[in-house]
């Protein structure tokens, strides 16, 4: 089932809700928070809108997306689910011309920990996943200059590849991972490690 949706929206969230349990006839029991952007600039360049939009829509969209599975979820009464966020390594240390990225990122993973502290006695598990640089649409408009540098920061030595980042939430999505939430995973190739 392919649909468009506002994540910044409370409105077409709880459509998208609503339209997976009308076609499936119960909520979803995962759910992984994936939407995200980018608008980089320096702290001091950086216009109000451009922090706006992507609090919007990393931060705010994490938090309806999340609200509205465990919503459903509860008055359901299903036996279990889990909610995975996509946060970033950089919400944790920061990046030069990413204050407003850093700020969502760092708000996803509060958040997460938070959904998993009210929603565990549901059986609704919640768990983030922190990527590093990983080869995406996003890290395809950074110049190779700046790429090659980042590799050379990893001790694996290459940028992450999208596959293991889903293989990472598939095993939290999974009953693998039943004793497992309000929990950060690195997908970053030991970056920052020490």
């Amino acid at each position: 089932m392919a649909t468009v949706v506002d994540v910044s929206s409370k409105e077409s969230v709880k459509k998208l809700v609503t339209s997976i349990q009308t076609r499936y006839f119960q909520p979803p029991s995962v759910c992984v928070n994936t939407a995200g952007i980018t608008q980089d600039n320096f702290l001091l360049n950086m216009e109000e809108d451009q922090f706006d939009r992507v609090i919007q829509v990393n931060l705010k969209g994490s938090f309806l997306v999340t609200q509205a599975v465990a919503q459903a979820l509860v008055a359901c009464g299903a036996p279990k689910g889990s909610i995975i966020t996509v946060g970033s390594i950089v919400g944790k240390v920061g990046n030069i011309g990413q204050v407003n990225y850093s700020a969502s990122k760092a708000g996803v993973e509060g958040l997460t920990r938070t959904a998993a502290k009210e929603l565990s006695r549901f059986g609704i598990r919640c768990n983030c996943v922190l990527p590093g640089f990983i080869s995406t649409p996003m890290t395809d408009k950074v110049p190779e200059k700046v790429i090659n540098k980042m590799k050379s920061l990893v001790p694996l030595g290459r940028m992450g590849e999208p596959a293991e980042v889903a293989d990472v939430c598939a095993f939290l999505a999974s009953d693998d991972s039943r004793y497992v939430t309000g929990t950060s995973v690195e997908v970053t190739g030991g970056l920052f490690i020490g």
